[in-house]
């Protein structure tokens, strides 16, 4: 769908109109005198000249052909100075007909970075401790999750007082932490160990601990939320785009929790990359025109599959290469100012052609009675053009 209709039209109406004009033109010139000698009559042939010269000239399209390409190259440049790039005109006619976004979650919705946001100790435990004993059995872990844990608890792990350190595929691992049997993983660990949990979370990555066989606490880790999302897909909401998504490899509870905090109004979750680029399609054939947002590599298939691809600057490079539009700055809040821009565009164009035609037609018709000399008829060239430029400039100046 990246063509752009408004342009198509005009170049096609531009085609017919021109030759059509020029041989009425011609036509005026030679007709009338023609017909006024048959009857006998004067054939007055300075008179009809000067008409169809009139009307050649109220006719030249020049305000029409300009019109739509000078409101777009407003409405990018427009984009430009508000931090979005814009690759072509065409993308941001598709923009002005977008129905429903699509967002990633990781580097878009959220910063790509996991922390520690929550610790919730338990039966005599205290936060340091259930920190202290995660990180020791997650020691040998690479997992960015593990890595974010041993983050948080900033302290250097002694190695010699971790033995016998056994990875639960799917579930966590198992290690032996100064002589303490200790379990960090899933709440399915903990339901396979036998351990009771007194209440299980679900607002992001929940690392659940015991300690000889007892439940010491859990600890949640999160992709945290940029500051800027749940204000963006407000002011969706409020551009009238009203159906957004999230896609995410995240499992349900996560995601759900993440798409609360922001208002997103919709999650798929648990997906691979490869399964992105099948939900937009099966969005798009379902809702109309939809934008995906991303900014990772796995995303540039995406990106470039979607009617309108959205990247941010601080993604991958794969990724901005595939994307239509490039939101330059790390606010999420430039999509909406973008939509509303791409309809104020494409308004500003098509007043430019109704304009320009009425106004022709209008001269045309006074021209053809004799009422209309060549002032008139270089205002409805040169004038209307002039008209037209400076509608267009209203746009550079929306912020």
């Amino acid at each position: 769908m990246k063509n752009q209709k408004s342009e198509n039209f005009i170049t096609k109406f531009a085609r017919y109109y021109t030759p059509a004009v020029c041989g009425g033109a011609l036509v005026l010139a030679v007709l009338p005198p023609i017909v006024r000698m048959i009857m006998g009559e004067s054939a007055m042939w300075g008179d009809w000249i000067t008409r169809a010269l009139t009307f050649l000239v109220i006719s030249c399209p020049c305000a029409l052909v300009i019109s739509i390409p000078l409101s777009f190259f407003a409405g990018i440049g427009c984009a430009s100075a508000n931090g979005v790039l814009v690759k072509g005109s065409n993308y941001l006619e598709a923009l002005s007909d977008t129905q429903y976004i699509v967002f990633d979650k990781t580097g878009t919705l959220t910063k790509g970075v996991f922390e520690v946001t929550g610790i919730y100790p338990a039966n005599g435990f205290d936060e340091s401790t259930i920190v202290g004993l995660a990180s020791y059995a997650e020691c040998a872990s690479n997992h960015p999750i593990s890595i974010s844990l041993k983050k948080y608890f900033g302290k250097e792990i002694k190695r010699d007082s971790v033995s016998d350190i056994e990875e639960i595929a799917g579930h966590g691992v198992s290690a032996v932490v100064n002589g303490h049997k200790v379990y960090a993983g899933n709440i399915k660990l903990m339901h396979k160990e036998n351990i009771t949990v007194d209440a299980e979370h679900n607002e992001g990555t929940v690392v659940y601990v015991s300690c000889d066989g007892v439940y010491a606490g859990c600890i949640v880790i999160s992709d945290v939320i940029k500051d800027n999302s749940k204000k963006a897909i407000s002011s969706l909401k409020k551009s009238g785009i009203d159906k957004t998504v999230m896609l995410t490899g995240d499992a349900e509870a996560s995601a759900n929790y993440i798409a609360k905090e922001t208002g997103v109004s919709a999650v798929r979750a648990q997906l691979l990359p490869q399964d992105k680029l099948s939900v937009v399609q099966d969005i798009r054939s379902e809702y109309g025109p939809t934008m995906f947002v991303g900014d990772g590599i796995n995303d540039a298939p995406v990106l470039a599959g979607a009617d309108v691809g959205g990247a941010m600057g601080s993604g991958a490079d794969a990724a901005i290469e595939a994307a239509d539009v490039v939101f330059m700055r790390p606010s999420l809040t430039a999509i909406a100012h973008v939509l509303d821009l791409a309809k104020a565009t494409l308004l500003v164009a098509w007043q430019n052609v109704v304009f320009a035609i009425a106004v022709k037609i209008l001269i045309m018709v006074l021209g053809l009675m004799g009422y209309a000399s060549m002032w008139w008829a270089v205002f409805g060239d040169s004038g209307v053009s002039i008209l037209c430029i400076l509608n267009s400039v209203r746009i550079l100046r929306r912020n």
